[in-house]
């Protein structure tokens, strides 16, 4: 695609379901793949280019989007003149290569959560960003999410007083993702039920509280129901399915609390549990009011007023969050403005997650600094 004047050029890596959601918003054309529904295509973008490895994913492409360039290899893609900007849903393995070389060849990012497959990994994207002085923010996209901004509105403006524990929980009774595969290798995915799930209910959390200094994390990540994988027993497999000679070897489940100079975090999670029950909350509790934020839904606030106990819900007009993303990564691009989803605060949950499973593996509390 030719540069149009003031138009911002995206490439998309990675054509799965993920990268749907950003798709939709860069092309008034059907989507790639099937049970996508796509939106008009903002003035001030467009989509320059695709690139997958799956030849199913080309063939469809092609199909849908004629005048689209398509490449197999993103390095070419980042070469070809075509991109401005990069969005990356691929495989955690990647986000650490993909990204610094981005920047460092001159474009900025908007990378997939979590931010990489370690805390390791994290710190050397973040300090790319520095020296380049590209974008890099994480898809951490519930902090554009409507619901999550008015809870954080509710906390900043004292209506539940002082936040003294947050408790997260994402439990489902069966729910690992294709057994076997990329999303059960730790060597490519990084971690499981935490990395995946967690890293969401996390940055929730600390989003928003303010994002406090974390002091210490204690946790223990447990692989249990799929490590038999032939055994396992389910009644559907997202991204399956499963691949029985391939590997297990990541956390189902996981437990932690974090001391922050804020409230005191705690976190129950699983892909899967022999408890047959899906509860997907985050508590927020504070010395004049409650709320729990029901996942990717709406919340209850709790509070008493008059010597009565009240709880309401509040009504408002949910607008679409990934649309939100966008939004934001487009204008942070043009104006500099430093978004909330940006390394250098996202980069802290990373350090939790890695202090989590590095307590599990040394059964210690860990102290950070």
């Amino acid at each position: 695609m030719e540069k149009t004047e003031g138009k911002i050029r995206y490439g998309l890596i990675g054509i799965g379901a993920q990268g749907g959601s950003y798709a939709r918003f860069l092309t008034n054309a059907p989507a790639p793949f099937p049970g996508m529904v796509c939106a008009p295509c903002p003035d001030n973008c467009a989509l320059g280019a695709l690139c997958d490895i799956d030849p199913e994913k080309e063939k469809m492409c092609k199909e849908q989007y004629p005048d689209v360039p398509f490449f197999k290899d993103w390095k070419d893609m980042i070469a070809s003149g075509t991109v401005d900007a990069i969005i990356t849903t691929v495989p955690h393995y990647l986000h650490h290569e993909i990204s610094i070389y981005a920047m460092e060849h001159g474009m900025n990012v908007l990378c997939e959560k979590p931010a990489a497959r370690t805390y390791k990994e994290a710190l050397e994207m973040q300090k790319v960003q520095h020296e380049t002085g590209k974008v890099l923010n994480i898809g951490v996209v519930n902090r554009f999410n409507d619901s999550v901004n008015l809870i954080k509105k509710y906390i900043d403006d004292g209506k539940l007083g002082e936040i003294y524990h947050v408790h997260a929980s994402f439990r489902a009774h069966r729910s690992i993702p294709g057994l076997g595969g990329a999303f059960t290798t730790k060597a490519i995915a990084g971690g499981g039920a935490l990395i995946d799930w967690g890293v969401h209910y996390l940055d929730i959390v600390m989003y928003c509280c303010g994002d406090p200094k974390v002091k210490t994390v204690t946790g223990e990540a447990f692989c249990e129901l799929g490590k038999d994988m032939k055994g396992y027993a389910y009644t559907d497999m997202w991204a399956g399915p499963p691949k029985y000679d391939g590997t297990y070897d990541v956390d189902d489940s996981v437990v932690g609390m974090i001391r922050t100079e804020g409230p005191v975090i705690s976190l129950h999670g699983a892909w899967a549990q022999n408890i047959g029950v899906n509860e997907c909350y985050i508590d927020f509790m504070g010395d004049k009011g409650g709320i729990r934020l029901q996942y990717g839904k709406d919340f209850t606030v709790y509070s008493s007023e008059y010597g009565a106990l009240t709880e309401y819900k509040p009504v408002f007009k949910m607008r679409d969050h990934f649309q939100n993303e966008i939004d934001a990564f487009i204008d942070c691009i043009k104006t500099g403005k430093k978004l909330p989803s940006h390394i250098d605060t996202v980069i802290i949950t990373a350090q939790m997650m890695q202090a989590i499973y590095d307590s599990s593996e040394q059964h210690k509390e860990i102290t950070l600094g």
